[in-house]
């Protein structure tokens, strides 16, 4: 929901940053994989209980991910960084639950499995059609420089920023953020799916 919006405001920041590691010869790939492991290392933070230094990572890994399209469109976009950028996207996305499983299972371990699962029902229902909008020769209207088709939803990766921060921020009310993103991610599923039976029919 908030993708689209964000997505036009910080373009022209990203691509200011971008343009002098383009010229440094630093690929998009090597910033996918670099916000994917600054990523992980958050998630360690957050299972060590270091909340604050887990969140400070979890902000530079995304601008990683920011920056990763950026230098994209200016050296040119391949299908090898667009499949690297969103496996290892969803890869960061599930980690950050997990760590907060693995910090206190006894109080998360639930709530964190519950996300996690509402997590396979966005992941799946944006890839699969993705793949077949791939195939379609559909792009989205919204995100045309993305190198998958962008199916929104109520829970972008805007928004899984902005509960993962919360939970940082608010450790104790981990349980409650997640069953309540959790019951977002299934309504933009819904969505997903009723979208996506539209588009293809």
């Amino acid at each position: 929901m908030l993708d689209a919006p964000l997505h036009g405001a910080l373009k022209p920041a990203l691509a200011a940053l971008a343009r002098p590691l383009a010229r440094a010869g630093v690929g998009a790939d090597a910033l996918s994989v670099a916000g994917f492991l600054i990523g992980a290392l958050g998630a360690v933070a957050i299972a060590g209980r270091w909340y604050g230094t887990g969140l400070a990572l979890i902000l530079l890994s995304r601008l990683c991910d920011g920056l990763d399209g950026a230098v994209a469109r200016l050296r040119g976009p391949t299908d090898r960084g667009a499949f690297l950028d969103i496996t290892l996207d969803f890869l960061f996305y599930a980690s950050v639950p997990l760590a907060f499983a693995w910090a206190d299972p006894a109080r998360h371990a639930l709530a964190a499995a519950t996300l996690l699962a509402a997590f396979i029902g966005t992941a799946g229902s944006f890839l699969a059609f993705a793949a077949l909008a791939a195939r379609r020769g559909l792009q989205a209207p919204r995100f045309p420089d993305k190198g998958l088709y962008y199916l929104g939803g109520l829970t972008g990766a805007s928004e899984t920023l902005l509960v993962f921060a919360a939970m940082c921020l608010w450790p104790a009310a981990f349980a409650p953020l997640a069953y309540g993103f959790a019951a977002l991610c299934a309504l933009t599923t819904g969505l997903r799916l009723a979208a996506g039976a539209r588009l293809l029919d």
